[in-house]
């Protein structure tokens, strides 16, 4: 089947076809999804949500993102209030490190806000400090209605025996790359690209055009190097040794020397519009392809760069592809287990993932819907840019991929840290990528007894 044909009937069967795609063991489940009369119902019921007697409700949403996902988010939480005149809700937005700094400091206050965006590296963290509500009795109730969410969806938002989050979307890992610039260049971007290939084109693209690359960003290159080399990330514990990191942070040396990867002060950004992608004035200053998160960022970056600038997707360069390609919830719409409207909070949940209203609004900028009957009543609306993060979702990523790792474990955020650090102090030349990886292992070695 093409792509315009996938594209254009994104339906009921898509969202399970993506799953099952990455040998998810619930597929016969989530074959059989709701008819077309039940879907109809939970739309008009969440449409028409109340906070069933909880009465009036002052909540306050937190989400991350780029202008375009706070823009839509506010426009579907004053949606909401329209529907329920008695229901307040204070939308809270922030860039992704902002937006964890401040988080960390509401868990320590027991002050979270009533609904979070929550991040798939950051849920067992939360889980496990006791911060999220299990939304398993709202489920298991109907008040959270998830009828049309595919059951290996629903399963995603599973720590231990609870149930903590309900996918906002699905995604699959990318890289973004200045399609405009490699056609001009005759620099050809396949997908599925080797790490060896991906640095011939770096060199060839820097050599034409003076750009460079952004492989490194935190960890997220560096859980994608592990699952192509069949060493991924399952455990509280580092999958391999010094020899293999001293390999890993030498990347980033000989492509700094060499010239094709960006050093160290133009690498981080906040944000799509800040992105060196997209963002600068030379091409010393800007990338032509980056680390950025997953396939549902296309439609901030796309909307931020300059006129004439096509940004496609591709996969990550590893040694092997099929193993690093995976499948995720783009994000999850979790609950603080310390809020003071459970109830009130649960519905503003369920309006966000059944709502037609809310998604007339939203149109799928965090990924693909996770309910088939809302991801059928938004295709016709999808925007091209959207249409084509689908499609790599679709046709790419889902026949192509291995499962997701577990949730990060307990530490990996303080792990993170110090690989950004290392990563940092190797790009500017003060640390060996030697003993950059012997850091790292003994960073390991404390938190997880490696």
């Amino acid at each position: 089947m093409n792509k315009k044909v996938i594209a254009a009937v994104l339906a009921g069967s898509m969202c399970t076809a993506l799953l099952a795609g990455c040998g998810s063991s619930q597929t016969d489940s989530a074959q059989t999804t709701s008819t077309e009369a039940s879907a109809e119902a939970s739309t008009e019921a969440a449409d028409a949500q109340t906070t069933d007697g909880s009465g009036s409700a002052n909540l306050v949403m937190a989400w991350w993102g780029n202008q375009v996902r706070n823009e839509r988010t506010q426009q579907a939480l004053d949606k909401y209030h329209e529907l329920n005149p008695d229901v307040t809700v204070e939308g809270q937005f922030n860039q992704w490190n902002d937006y964890w700094q401040k988080l960390a400091t509401d868990a320590a206050g027991d002050s979270l806000p009533d609904v979070i965006q929550m991040d798939y590296s950051y849920i067992d963290q939360y889980v496990s400090s006791g911060q999220l509500l299990d939304l398993t009795p709202y489920i298991e109730s109907g008040a959270l209605d998830v009828s049309n969410i595919p059951d290996n969806v629903v399963a995603m938002g599973q720590v231990g025996d609870g149930n903590y989050g309900i996918p906002a979307g699905v995604t699959g890992s990318c890289m973004f790359y200045n399609k405009t610039a490699t056609d001009e260049a005759g620099v050809e971007i396949k997908q599925d690209m080797t790490l060896d290939e991906f640095i011939e084109a770096a060199k060839t693209m820097k050599e034409k055009t003076g750009l460079r690359v952004r492989l490194e960003q935190g960890g997220q290159y560096l859980t994608d190097w592990l699952r192509g080399r069949g060493t991924p990330f399952t455990e509280a514990k580092l999958p391999v040794g010094e020899e293999e990191l001293t390999e890993y942070f030498q990347i980033l040396v000989d492509g700094v020397n060499d010239g094709w990867h960006l050093t160290p002060d133009l690498m981080t950004s906040t944000g799509s519009e800040d992105d060196p992608l997209v963002y600068g004035s030379s091409p010393e200053t800007m990338a032509w392809a980056v680390t950025s998160g997953s396939s549902n960022m296309l439609t901030g970056l796309q909307a931020a760069a300059p006129e004439g600038m096509d940004i496609a997707l591709m996969t990550y360069p590893t040694d092997n592809p099929t193993k690093s390609n995976y499948l995720k919830p783009s994000m999850y719409f979790s609950i603080s287990a310390n809020t003071k409207n459970p109830d009130a909070a649960v519905a503003l949940l369920n309006y966000l993932i059944n709502s037609e209203d809310c998604n007339n609004i939203l149109l799928g900028e965090r990924g693909v819907p996770a309910s088939t009957a809302i991801a059928e009543s938004i295709k016709s609306q999808i925007s091209e840019t959207d249409q084509e993060a689908m499609d790599y979702v679709t046709d790419v990523i889902t026949p192509d991929c291995s499962p997701i790792d577990p949730p990060n474990p307990e530490g990996w955020s303080e792990f993170n840290d110090t690989l950004t650090k290392l990563q940092e102090s190797v790009g500017y030349g003060e640390t060996s990528a030697a003993d950059a990886a012997k850091q790292l292992c003994d960073k390991a070695t404390e938190l997880w007894g490696n």
